[in-house]
């Protein structure tokens, strides 16, 4: 998560509705047709049952409170309107009362194909479609109740597996890979990549392996850990996650598998 933004969230009326501009809408309209084309062909079907579900405009940015109709039927789930950039603990509080945080900022155009914090376009396009299934939903619930629970440090160690499972997560379908985390999702050059390129690894998932795996938000994942099933995220719920946190804090880190991020020079 970026410690630090130029965005800032926008505010609802009272009923839930955000006046966006049309610029803001222009912007995701030109990242949907950019996107849907590539996630039609790659994502799970999960995730495509979810976006038929959700109904997603594709010519302005959905209402919360639409979203919110549509996964509390499936799911009990609905969306949260927070700032920009939220800690840990809000993060995982929300979660815990299954509520999925979504930042109420748009990017710029000049940073249209990658920015670090994650807006409305990667919160609801990338994570929204995936909250009407009821193994990505438990795993989610079940994940912000551990977090909401555990120390400072065994937080850090539970933020990997979310990045290896909901932010950058592979499943196998049918003998074939196809993508389920959000954070590819979002993204039309890390969707190529991430099944396409030969340089990144892709491994079968082992939780306390994903619990040891450095990562780093601002390049393309040299790693991806893969779920034999979709429906395996029910399974991986009910493991003593916990259990797996001490297990991988004894055993250390795993050697990062990219170079250090530079340095700035004041």
């Amino acid at each position: 998560m970026a410690k630090s933004t130029q965005y800032q969230s926008k505010t609802s009326n009272e009923n839930g509705v955000i006046e966006w501009s049309t610029e803001e809408n222009e912007i995701w309209s030109e990242l949907y047709a950019r996107q849907i084309p590539l996630v039609r062909e790659r994502a799970c079907k999960q995730y495509l049952e979810g976006i038929e579900l959700l109904g997603l405009a594709e010519d302005r940015i959905p209402q919360l409170p639409d979203i919110d109709k549509v996964l509390l039927e499936q799911t009990g789930w609905q969306t949260a309107e927070v700032p920009a950039l939220i800690n840990f603990g809000e993060f995982f509080r929300l979660l815990a009362n299954k509520q999925f945080p979504v930042a109420t900022f748009i990017r710029s155009r000049e940073e249209f194909d990658y920015l670090q914090e994650p807006d409305i376009f990667h919160e609801v396009f990338g994570h929204c479609p995936l909250l009407t299934n009821p193994a990505f939903a438990h795993f989610t619930h079940t994940y912000g109740k551990l977090g909401l629970a555990a120390s400072k440090e065994d937080r850090v160690y539970l933020a990997r597996l979310y990045w290896f499972t909901v932010e950058f997560g592979l499943v196998n379908a049918n003998d074939e890979l196809k993508i389920y985390g959000g954070g590819i999702l979002s993204s039309p050059g890390e969707t190529v990549y991430a099944l396409d390129s030969d340089k990144p690894q892709r491994h079968l998932l082992t939780p306390v392996d994903a619990l040891r795996t450095p990562y780093r938000i601002d390049i393309m994942q040299p790693l991806y850990y893969i779920l034999p099933n979709f429906d395996h995220l029910f399974e991986l719920a009910e493991m003593d996650i916990m259990a797996m946190v001490r297990e991988a804090k004894q055993l250390g880190l795993y050697t990062p598998l990219f170079p250090p991020k530079d340095k700035k020079v004041s």
